[in-house]
């Protein structure tokens, strides 16, 4: 040993008369160590980063390596998720106490079942690093494909416009589903999955806050303290884009709108979807029981396997497969072990917030509103060639414009409704009509609040705000005379520029394009089918101001938005009519 370290003292400290090269040898040889010793540690830091050390490695891990390989951030390393990105040091920090949690538990065996993530970086640290929030993404048109649970597996498509939004209101954006990431939200969830919210606070611009609290809740804010507040970021509604497990119904869809099952098979979307749907003690006897369907069939439709069998064959494989990307018994995770809050139908998702229930003092909730969203949404059938999406551009009734609106509008349904959509199985879900949509009115929205007891007592006063009075036998069906959504009465045909209007012979052009609101229903109170009651005015106070038609409120409001608008050469007629005071004969 002493000769050892006489040698190494020689090597890394050579005598003053060596030369030159023999004086450099222990430079080079320390700096070599140096590079390797870095090279080393560069690797095993990337390395022990990768997904597949995270995934593989930790045996614990099949559900979410799998899962992230089909999703879209399959080249997003675990890290810049789940460590996010910043400095050496501390990211070194970060790792090391990810890797205590999760070393410890994979060598004592102290697993949680099924594994939750608990301490995620915020977005700012994570998704920020690529999204920026600032960023504004356009309206998208989005087609869903469905089966039925019948037969013939009959498919339908969904079609419906999605408004992600986003982007600066000093750029006048920061509207749509990404209106949170300009605005600040902050909100108080009672769980770990932050799926029970009562509380949600919203920083105004102007630096006011506005509080939402669910009234079904009696939930005290004065109960909670400003560090028990989260902010609303990405993560708080896209918490399982890497790792998503999609509800059997939709993955069978998906698995036959691909073609990689067969819709000729009878029946294959309900026994396929109850198949996925069923819960077995471990693989081994989920795939005994997908492969079941064989004699299901031959006992069932034994003249359809005489000449298919062959199709059944290949479902069954790619059930198979798809059950092994879906379902995890050993690790008990599977649709329905973590909640997908970028929905709102197999889990609150946007209804933690957004179902109707959390309201301010002034009684006004957070907007259970579709069309902030996307558009309400169309459903065509195969036999269909077009498609009809209905997008609202314009004008809004006042009463639409109520935070309240889709928990009331079922109760104050009427006669009016027709002037701006068809009305056909109001309620229904025949696709007849705008009013009979199956994607909204077919399914059980079990996670909003309509029916919520506390706020139907609130709703009942706000119905009546919105209620008009029943038409009188006698009057005509309403319409607005657009030729578009209703059966139309003719617009009358003006009359000659020589003869001077009145009221008489204006009449028939009100009731054509007016009478759906302002006839015997007297929307805001404005009865337009009697000269007396037109010169009453309205509510807002008189619509006619004799000689003035550019201050009478009937020629404002038609020079806006509005329904039921007149022609420029009809709303010319009527402004020479008030000019020459407004005769009645």
């Amino acid at each position: 040993m002493p000769k050892l370290k006489q040698a190494l003292n020689r090597f890394f400290f050579p005598p003053a008369t060596a030369s030159l090269w023999i004086r450099l040898v222990p430079f080079i040889v320390v700096a070599f160590l140096v590079i390797v010793l870095m090279g080393f540690a560069s690797f095993a830091w990337e390395e022990s980063n990768s997904p597949s050390f995270c995934g593989l490695t930790c045996h614990t891990m099949p559900p979410e390596y799998i899962t992230y390989q089909a999703s879209p951030h399959t080249n997003v390393t675990c890290e810049d998720c789940h460590m996010g990105r910043d400095r050496l040091p501390v990211m070194i920090g970060r790792k090391i106490s990810y890797s205590w949690q999760t070393g410890t538990a994979m060598l004592t065996g102290r697993y949680e079942y099924p594994i939750v993530a608990k301490n995620m970086r915020p977005a700012r640290d994570a998704c920020e690093n690529c999204h920026k929030p600032e960023k504004f993404s356009t309206d998208t048109l989005v087609e869903i494909k469905r089966f039925a649970e019948d037969e013939a597996n009959t498919p339908t498509s969904i079609f419906l416009v999605v408004k992600t939004g986003g982007g600066s209101q000093r750029e006048g954006l920061g509207y749509g589903i990404h209106w949170h990431i300009e605005n600040p939200v902050y909100f108080y969830a009672v769980d770990r999955e932050r799926q029970n919210i009562p509380y949600v606070m919203v920083q105004n611009p102007d630096g006011s806050k506005t509080e939402y609290v669910d009234i079904e809740s009696g939930f005290n804010p004065s109960s909670i303290q400003p560090e028990q507040l989260q902010k609303m970021d990405c993560i708080t509604c896209h918490n399982r884009t890497a790792h998503a497990i999609p509800e059997p119904s939709r993955v069978i869809d998906q698995l036959l709108a691909r073609g990689m099952i067969s819709a000729e098979i009878p029946a294959i979307k309900r026994n396929a979807t109850a198949i996925l749907s069923a819960s077995y003690t471990s693989q081994e006897e989920a795939l005994q029981a997908i492969e079941g369907l064989k004699a299901q069939y031959q006992t069932q439709y034994a003249d359809f396997m005489a000449q298919n069998a062959n199709l059944l064959d290949q479902a069954v494989e790619v059930l198979k497969a798809t059950y092994q990307q879906t379902n995890f018994p050993e690790q008990k995770v599977n649709w329905q072990t973590h909640p997908d809050n970028a929905g709102h139908v197999t889990s609150p998702g946007c209804f933690r917030c957004h179902d109707g229930k959390h309201l301010t003092a002034q009684q006004e909730a957070i907007r259970l509103e579709c069309n902030l969203c996307h558009s309400i949404p169309v459903v065509s059938s195969s036999n269909q060639i077009t498609a009809n999406l209905q997008l609202n551009k314009g004008f809004e009734p006042e009463s639409h414009k109520n935070p309240n609106w889709i928990t009331l509008h079922r109760n104050v349904f009427d006669q009016t409704c027709a002037g701006c959509h068809t009305v056909e199985d109001a309620g229904g879900t025949s696709d007849t009509s705008f009013c009979s949509n199956s994607a909204c009115h077919g399914a059980s929205w079990t996670f909003a609040g309509f029916d919520a007891p506390k706020l139907r007592a609130v709703l009942e006063e706000q119905v009546k705000l919105f209620a008009t009075p029943t038409p009188k036998p006698e009057e005509e069906p309403a319409s607005y005379g657009t030729g578009i959504e209703t059966n139309i009465t003719p617009t009358p045909v003006p009359s000659s520029g020589k003869t001077q209007d009145t009221y008489q012979t204006l009449q028939d052009l009100f009731k054509a394009k007016c009478n759906a609101c302002h006839g015997s229903n007297a929307m805001k109170g404005l009865n337009v089918l009697d000269y007396n009651n037109l010169m009453k005015g309205s509510t807002s106070g008189a619509v006619i101001l004799p000689g003035d038609p550019d201050n009478s409120l009937l020629v404002k409001v038609q020079k806006g938005q509005h329904p039921g608008k007149f022609t420029m050469d009809e709303l010319t007629r009527i402004e020479r009519w008030i000019l020459n005071g407004a005769p009645e004969k």
